[in-house]
């Protein structure tokens, strides 16, 4: 099992005929990712590696049952785009481009809210279940099928933390990379309480950062509502205040957001707290051992 996507996913690439949109694209079919249709307006009836064009998302979704949809779409256009799916039906948006003004972003939430379409990102890698499905652009090779779930902000974060996790024999439920942008879709507590309620996730990495409280609001969750073990790692230990490191929220204002903070709520929580990313699997399978 896993959570979000799995072989049943059927994917809907708007922005597809675009260099971005068509080589990822390309990568999500190889994968194994069941990619039904793209949508670029004013091009319906080409195909892309295969893939057949609709003008609109609407179409794509009668034509093909398309479920799920991933925004390979300029930033100026990017909203309009997430907000067409979820008009068209579509339950499950991941956003992938970056530099979408937070206005946008505000702008468009109350449409998800009210058709009941959830949203990965923006500015985000995107998410895999592996030996299933991969919706994004993540590197499929380093990723192992396996019971722990991972949630991080940063992609190249979730990158070095799965590494480490598969070098370790350590395999991923699902992988989720949320982004790391102020104003963002499902973020650290709806996808826990997701990996609580999955059979097959017995454990939950949680990759966060400097910025925010977004940390300490999971911490306070996994106290009260996550039964499984869970291991932290904050990045950014070292940032000086008030300097922004690489991402729009992660940014420490005048006492809050610090990565000590951060572990100190976790830590509070019965979380294990790693002081690098090495660290973790041995964390996991001590967690494990219990």
């Amino acid at each position: 099992m896993s959570i979000l996507i799995n072989e049943n996913t059927k994917l809907v690439v708007q922005g597809i005929t675009g260099r971005d949109g068509g080589f990822h694209a390309s990568k999500m079919k190889s994968y194994g990712t069941k990619v039904v249709a793209g949508v670029s307006p004013g091009k319906e009836g080409t195909t892309v590696e295969g893939v057949p064009v609709f003008n609109t998302v609407e179409n794509a979704v009668k034509a093909t049952g398309a479920n799920t949809s991933v925004i390979f779409v300029p930033a100026g256009f990017a909203a309009d785009a997430i907000a067409e799916a979820s008009e068209a039906g579509i339950k499950l948006v991941i956003a992938i481009t970056e530099g979408i003004p937070t206005i946008d972003v505000i702008r468009i939430t109350p449409i998800l809210e009210k058709n009941g379409t959830k949203m990965i990102g923006p500015n985000c890698p995107g998410l895999i279940s592996p030996g299933k499905s991969m919706v994004g652009i993540l590197p499929t090779m380093i990723f192992k099928q396996g019971n722990v779930g991972l949630i991080s902000r940063s992609g190249t974060l979730t990158y070095e933390m799965v590494n480490q996790l598969s070098t370790h024999e350590i395999g991923q439920s699902t992988c989720i990379g949320i982004g790391g942008d102020p104003v963002i879709g499902l973020h650290y507590r709806e996808l826990l309480a997701l990996f609580e309620g999955d059979k097959d996730t017995d454990a939950i990495v949680l990759c966060g950062e400097i910025g925010g409280d977004a940390e300490e609001q999971a911490a306070a969750f996994i106290k009260d509502h996550i039964t499984k073990p869970v291991v932290a790692f904050i990045a950014g230990q070292s940032a000086p205040a008030g300097k922004r490191m690489g991402h729009a929220g992660a940014l420490i204002t005048s006492g809050t957001g610090t990565a000590s903070e951060k572990i100190k709520a976790f830590e509070a929580a019965g979380v294990r707290v790693a002081k690098e990313p090495a660290e973790v699997p041995d964390l996991i399978k001590k967690a494990f051992a219990k």
